[in-house]
Formats: C-alpha cells, structure tokens, sequence
C-alpha cells in the first residue's frame, strides 16, 4: 500500500531537568578547565533526535511528534524537551 503526503522533518532537544545531576556535563566542564579555556560557568550535556516522517494527511504532524517524544524519546522524571517541525 502507498502512503501519500511529503516527508517532513522534527527536530527534537533533549536535556536534563534543572536541578538533576549531569555527570557527562560536569567532566566535559573539566576537562575544558584543564585544557585552559577558562570562563566556562556550566555545561549540560543533552541530546538531539532528527525525525523525518511521511504527513499523510491525517492527524496534526505536532501531536505525533509530542506523542513519541512522550512514549519513547525522553524520561519525564528527569528530562524536558521541546521540539521543531523544521520542513
């Protein structure tokens, strides 16, 4: 069966909640400190997701987006994002 509609791209941030603990942020954050670029206040590590999907019409593109990034993507105990629909 053919899926009709023209394929889209979301863009999707991840990050760590304030307040909770980025191990990975904290050694990069030293690892600059040693290599003498001085200055740095604070890193937070995150992560990006490019989703590219088939909008055929039915259903708001941003729903399904919200619903994976929900569902699969991110832990809400601990992880915020946000997302872009970027074509």
């Amino acid at each position: 069966m053919k899926t009709e509609g023209k394929d889209r791209l979301a863009v999707v941030y991840v990050k760590l909640k304030d307040g909770v603990l980025d191990p990975q942020g904290s050694t990069i954050e030293r690892a600059l400190d040693q290599m003498g670029y001085q200055g740095i206040k604070e890193i937070r590590s995150g992560k990006i997701f490019e989703i590219t999907f088939r909008e055929n019409g039915g259903g708001k593109p941003e729903e399904l987006i919200d619903e994976i990034c929900r569902k699969l993507l991110t832990n809400p105990v601990i992880e915020n994002f946000n997302f872009e629909i970027v074509k």
